[in-house]
């Protein structure tokens, strides 16, 4: 167990107490979660109670001392960032100046100009490229569903067309609905679930977007505005697509789909045998279809992932590109 990488995470909310702690906990055998630090000491206790179930010696910081203890302990490589998207940068370029490797949750930034005075920031007080590792943190990126999607992708030809249809669940049922960073950031829930499509998109059709034309609208008044987008866009192979998003629906469907010359590719948010996941169905040329479920699992992926990296990393190695 000692030597085991040590990571800590920042933050104590939603996220970090459904998946976070239940997923540390799935690869315990990789990694030991040596601290959770929240800005008061209320909500740490409330996360380290569930971490103590997996992690018996993980210790609770809160406030500006708990985060100096933190950056002061050599024995942690590594700190997940999972706050209010408004304080993630900050937080994260604080850490990073001490040497920590951060691995910071979705969305990056508020807007592109933070983003980009950011980035100049982190690349000031790199004494290498890439070390210390600054990760974004974007679970459909491992989720295996897309990893086999993109291997399909080989076998439909030339991309005539792709659909992004995004039909969301964001009511008084969700458990982020009253989230009160998602609903004052610029974009509201529109940026904070499209973040995770517009991976989907990228890692499927293995190229950039060149170009966006987009009409919003607000018409749920329980959610901030916009709650709904309809986009063009143009990939930088010359495909176009559709990106829908309604960010909640009476009738939740989630898929994306990439017409080739020789056959298609969807990936569908589906739920068989009580397990969410996705069904990735390649159609052939000859029309038929075969069909695959896969569990969700990018989460876990990404964290065995981030893990891995720093343990590798060190000042004088290379930068690592698995994020």
């Amino acid at each position: 167990m000692a030597n085991l990488p040590q990571i800590a995470v920042v933050g104590a909310g939603i996220f970090v107490k459904t998946q976070y702690i239940p997923r540390l906990a799935e690869i315990s055998d990789l990694v030991l979660l040596k601290y959770i630090w929240s800005r008061t000491e209320e909500s740490a206790r409330g996360a380290i109670e569930l971490a103590k179930k997996h992690f018996p010696a993980v210790e609770c910081k809160w406030g500006e001392e708990g985060l100096q203890d933190i950056i002061g302990d050599d024995s942690v490589l590594g700190v997940a960032v999972v706050l209010a998207g408004q304080a993630q940068v900050d937080m994260s370029l604080k850490l990073l100046k001490a040497g920590k490797h951060v691995l910071q949750e979705k969305p990056a930034a508020s807007n592109i100009g933070e983003i980009e005075s950011a980035l100049a920031g982190y690349n000031s007080i790199c004494s290498n490229p890439g070390q210390p590792i600054w990760a974004v943190a974007e679970n459909y990126r491992f989720e295996t569903a897309f990893t086999e999607g993109k291997r399909l992708m080989a076998d439909i030809g030339d991309m005539m067309n792709v659909q992004v249809i995004v039909e969301g669940s964001m009511d008084s049922s969700n458990p982020y609905f009253s989230s009160s960073w998602r609903r004052s950031l610029k974009g509201g829930f529109i940026v904070d679930m499209g973040v995770h499509f517009t991976a989907g998109l990228r890692m499927l059709v293995g190229c950039e977007i060149t170009s966006v034309s987009a009409i919003t609208s607000h018409v749920d008044k329980t959610l901030p505005p916009p709650d709904i987008i309809s986009s063009n866009f143009n990939l930088e192979n010359g495909c176009s697509g559709v990106f829908v998003l309604v960010a909640s629906s009476r009738s939740p469907k989630i898929f994306w789909r990439v017409v080739g010359l020789k056959g298609t590719v969807q990936v569908e948010r589906q739920k068989q045998d009580g397990k969410h996941g996705y069904t990735v169905l390649f159609y052939g040329a000859d029309g038929k279809c075969n069909s695959s479920f896969y569990p969700f699992c990018g989460v876990n992926e990404e964290l065995k992932c981030f893990v891995h990296d720093i343990s590798k990393a060190t000042l004088k190695d290379h930068p690592y590109q698995a994020f």
